[in-house]
């Protein structure tokens, strides 16, 4: 015969309950206990009864039990939160070490603008000197690419103006020739010579 399934559900009746409370505890002591002979492992459980009674069943001394479980679950809250801190904390140190390098910034373009420099040394000095040397030279540099870019371009220009005008200039040439002159760049007169080999023949 097939046993139906029982709905797990409050019982309703209170000595149903009772008896049934009473049997589940029994089992599930004896089910823990077969777990930590069959496998030596540590086991405990603690029950608390509707009217507040307390059950407990445990492979070992219940009282370290509890202390380890204790120490585990503090030593995992721990893990789990380092790493949370320890990302805090090197964003903590980014962010210092990112507005020391831009006061450092800072400090140093006033120097290189004259300014602030009561407390540099004769080296620094020589040093911002050096570098304000060095900014010029790039700088002229510079100016002077542009310069003969600006004269080369203007210069274009200009010969390609010239180059218009003595188109135009040649062209007005040409319009001037008299009508009926040939073209070319000499005059030529049509001459007629007859070169007659042998006796005269006589014209009709």
């Amino acid at each position: 015969m097939v046993r139906g399934k029982i709905q797990i559900k409050m019982i309703e009746n209170t000595t149903s309950r009772q008896v049934t409370f009473s049997k589940r505890r029994k089992g599930l002591f004896k089910k823990a206990h077969e777990l930590s002979v069959l496998c030596d492992a540590q086991v405990a459980a603690i029950i608390f009864s509707q009217k507040g009674r307390v059950y407990d069943f445990a492979s070992s001394d219940i009282q370290k039990m509890i202390k380890r479980h204790a120490e585990h679950k503090r030593e995992y809250f721990v893990a789990e939160s380092h790493p949370i801190e320890q990302y805090v904390q090197g964003l903590k140190k980014e962010m210092i070490t990112m507005v020391e390098k831009i006061e450092m910034l800072e400090v140093h373009n006033r120097k290189l603008m004259g300014q602030s420099l009561a407390s540099c040394s004769m080296k620094e000095l020589n040093d911002i000197a050096t570098q304000i040397e060095k900014s010029l030279h790039i700088v002229r540099s510079r100016k002077v690419r542009e310069k003969n870019k600006s004269t080369e371009g203007k210069k274009l220009k200009c010969d390609e103006r010239d180059l218009k005008d003595e188109r135009f200039r040649l062209c007005g040439r040409v319009g001037e020739r008299p009508m009926g002159m040939p073209s070319g760049s000499k005059e030529r007169e049509d001459v007629e010579t007859d070169l007659v080999i042998g006796f005269p023949k006589s014209r009709p």
